[in-house]
């Protein structure tokens, strides 16, 4: 009786978690989509409107210490792949990051056809390559926080 009650309740358990993987992947993924799209948009149009105005406020946060320029990180090696990202810091912050470099052909197209625009956007809200982990882009995660790390490193020199 008891073996029946507790491979009810992990079978119930595992069904939930499921469901919760099933409604982030699936639902959260295309609100994601749809926020980096825009960060990517505001982060070209205040790209461009930087490049269009000089700007005498360089009131970037104090505990910025990345200075403006383009940067490109290291490739980075995973099980599937190399992953290398570039950087452009305007005014000590990140707003833009350029994927160069990505594992690419069967399964590696679908994961980081998804993966790839969260990191980027979860890199530019934190400003930092500490960033979540998407579930099933393992490799990819490390691969562009590894690289990402290391375009962040030059800007700090």
């Amino acid at each position: 009786m008891f073996k029946k009650f507790l491979i009810t309740i992990v079978s119930i358990a595992a069904s939930v978690a499921v469901l919760i993987d099933g409604y982030l992947m699936f639902f959260k993924h295309d609100q994601s989509q749809e926020t980096a799209q825009s960060q990517a948009t505001t982060a070209s149009d205040t790209e461009s409107e930087s490049s269009t105005t000089t700007s005498s406020s360089s009131t970037s946060s104090s505990n910025s210490t990345m200075k403006d320029g383009i940067y490109t990180g290291k490739s980075t090696s995973t099980e599937w792949g190399d992953v290398q990202v570039k950087i452009t810091v305007a005014s000590g912050k990140i707003p833009q990051i350029t994927v160069l470099k990505h594992p690419t052909g069967g399964k590696s197209d679908e994961i980081n056809s998804w993966s790839l625009p969260t990191y980027k956007q979860e890199a530019l809200a934190a400003q930092s390559a500490n960033i979540n982990q998407v579930s099933g882009a393992t490799e990819t995660y490390k691969g562009f926080t590894g690289s990402l790390q290391s375009a962040i490193n030059q800007a700090e020199e």
